[in-house]
């Protein structure tokens, strides 16, 4: 027998009122809304600041009430792991892999590019009509096609480079222009995301804002350094004797200021009414840059033990993430990706396998807890691996992480099952995402290692792409360069460094690049050159091309006075205002080869500095 709806027996206008009313009523139209409208996602990662540096997690010597309200008002992760360094982190949260899979094995030099076939989250969310954005720290390649608008996002603004010798008044990129800022540097790149939530405030957006901060050099201002200066602190590094009190005071100063910024972020959400369907994330990209309190753990930036890859999680989403959720399973940045788009309910783009697993069902309630798994932390061929209670560090010694979070009580022997498993499963991902077999130091029964296992650092034969249509502009800094003869880097750490000490036509630089489009391309030279100096005849070269021209007028600004609250690290350059130096146009033909620049004659006792190199390719 048919079963007809009560509404058949009512007339047309009465079944249109009725039918309305169903329509627009209250709850019809939150559970309408709710299906139509996608969530906008947002994340926070700050640069070197460690699992101890939030009020949060128990420091009570800094104040970091809105970074600590997302996981109050929302969920913390008591167990979350990242890489112990920038660049990995960055990849394997864009990717949902591992870091070595994407070709990322360092920080500077090129190895820290991401390769050009894994596909990102920013690709993902773009695919499904967000308008995606990214302001701040890159950190995954300058060069497109490596550009982080080559990786699904539509505007970028910020520095590409690891890290930034300039935090005050910053020289930054702009959508593949440089641009001169006006302010402290996470002030601006705030600014930006500000603008770009506004403007996308209809639409669904994803919005990426990778602070520079507490990375050094030690640069804060000044009102926020006033609030530490000379501070005493209640809380000590694990081991106290190697502290530096002042470079905790300036890192803190700078994780109040990142909170201010974070709060402006969340104020913006609220004042548009996006706050219930925003998805907020926040976490680190490694440990602590220096020995301060940490929890008790083991461990910095750079080491693969607790201490080094350890990362607060906090993530809020007021419609569907209950307030106060405590998440104890571990997890890691290899997990954000198949978490954030199972939330927004959009597909992955790429098919390349993932080492991160989805969180959703403990993040929304549905699971209590996760299936059993383990997480490697890899730095330069240093692998230690995590289970739920433990963790095997890099010379295959065992510890009990639930009991010894500082890492020092060795139960290899007393737990020899347990280790032996774990140092297989090393193993096993040794093979699997590097391709190399176990580390010598590392003992596959479980024993004890007898000392550290070597750095493993491969060189990297990918050249540096040049001439994109899409992308006109390509920088060369010093960073990717090489140099050679007499010329030397401004300082040890290459990100933020430039050429030094040109003074003969003896002396060199390098830069191994891919050109793609044959064309004419402009050629500027950012530089310095003592004025009684100016006149070198210089010569840019590659293949089968050359361009001269001569270094004039001469520009000798100062170093930076007004960039450092505490001494500059001695690996950081100082640094200083460098200007174009128009060469002219160049015509370069497809291909890879050496591009190299050098000085035909050297009237005086010095060529120049050089900070970059830029080709534009001409329509």
């Amino acid at each position: 027998m048919k079963i007809l709806s009560p509404l058949t027996f009512l007339s047309p206008p009465l079944f249109a009122i009725v039918a309305l009313a169903l329509l627009t009523g209250p709850h019809r139209v939150s559970a309408a809304a709710s299906r139509a409208t996608p969530p906008n996602v947002v994340i926070f990662l700050a640069d070197d600041a460690g699992w101890g540096d939030y009020g949060i997690n128990g420091n009570s010597s800094v104040r970091t009430p809105h970074i600590d309200s997302i996981g109050r008002d929302g969920a913390q992760f008591d167990r979350f792991y990242v890489s112990s360094v920038c660049a990995p982190t960055r990849a394997e949260f864009l990717t949902g892999r591992y870091h070595p899979r994407g070709g990322v094995r360092g920080v500077s030099t090129g190895l820290e590019r991401l390769n050009t076939d894994e596909k990102t989250i920013a690709d993902a969310f773009k695919a499904r009509g967000y308008a995606t954005g990214a302001f701040g720290k890159w950190h995954n390649g300058s060069q497109w096609p490596y550009h982080p608008m080559a990786r699904g996002f539509d505007e970028y603004y910020g520095h590409t480079a690891g890290h930034w010798g300039e935090f005050f008044d910053p020289p930054l990129e702009h959508n593949g222009k440089m641009i001169q800022g006006n302010g402290y540097i996470v002030d601006l790149c705030t600014d930006q995301s500000l603008a770009f939530i506004e403007k996308n405030r209809a639409n669904p957006f994803l919005c990426y804002i990778p602070f520079t901060t507490p990375h050094a050099p030690w640069a804060v201002p000044e009102n926020y350094w006033n609030r530490f200066k000379g501070k005493s602190m209640a809380q000590t590094a694990t081991d106290p004797a190697q502290e530096d009190a002042d470079h905790t005071r300036c890192a803190l100063a700078m994780m109040e200021n990142q909170d201010d910024n974070v709060g402006r972020v969340l104020r913006k959400l609220d004042e548009l009414g996006l706050r219930e369907n925003t998805i907020v994330i926040y976490f680190t990209d490694n440990g602590p840059n220096t020995w301060r309190w940490n929890g008790g753990m083991k461990g910095r930036k750079g080491s693969t033990d607790e201490g080094g890859v350890r990362s607060p999680l906090l993530v809020r989403w007021p419609a569907k993430i209950k307030p106060a959720t405590v998440v104890r399973d571990i997890s890691g940045a290899i997990d954000l990706l198949p978490t954030l788009t199972s939330l927004a309910g959009i597909p992955r783009v790429g098919d390349k396998p993932l080492d991160g697993i989805d969180l959703s069902p403990v993040l929304l309630g549905t699971r209590t807890s996760l299936p059993e798994r383990l997480i490697f932390s890899h730095q330069n061929g240093n692998v230690s691996v995590r289970s739920q209670r433990h963790r095997l560090d890099s010379r295959g010694v065992l510890f009990d992480l639930i009991v010894d979070p500082g890492q020092t009580t060795d139960i290899t022997t007393l737990e020899p099952a347990i280790a032996a498993r774990l140092s297989q499963a090393v193993t096993d991902w040794r093979q699997d995402v590097l391709g190399t077999p176990a580390s010598p130091a590392t003992s596959a029964k479980g024993g004890k290692a007898r000392g550290k296992s070597a750095p493993m650092v491969l060189p990297d034969n990918r050249p540096f792409s040049v001439g994109y249509a899409e992308f006109p502009w390509t920088p060369l800094p010093a960073r990717d360069g090489v140099p050679h003869g007499g010329v030397q880097r401004s300082a040890s750490a290459p990100n933020s460094s430039y050429f030094v000490n040109w003074t003969t036509t003896d002396d060199r630089m390098t830069w191994d690049i891919e050109v793609n489009t044959t064309g004419t391309y402009d050629v500027v030279i950012d530089y310095t050159c003592p004025v009684s100096d100016a006149g070198s005849l210089i010569e840019l070269h590659f293949n089968q091309a050359a361009l001269t021209g001569t270094v004039a007028p001469g520009w000798d600004p100062p170093l930076y006075t007004n960039q450092d609250t505490l001494t500059r690290p001695s690996a950081e350059s100082h640094m200083k205002e460098f200007r174009p130096l128009p060469l002219g146009t160049v015509h370069l033909e497809k291909g890879r080869g050496t591009l190299t620049l050098r000085a035909l004659k050297v009237p005086g006792k010095y060529v120049m500095d050089v900070r970059r190199i830029n080709l534009t390719l001409r329509p």
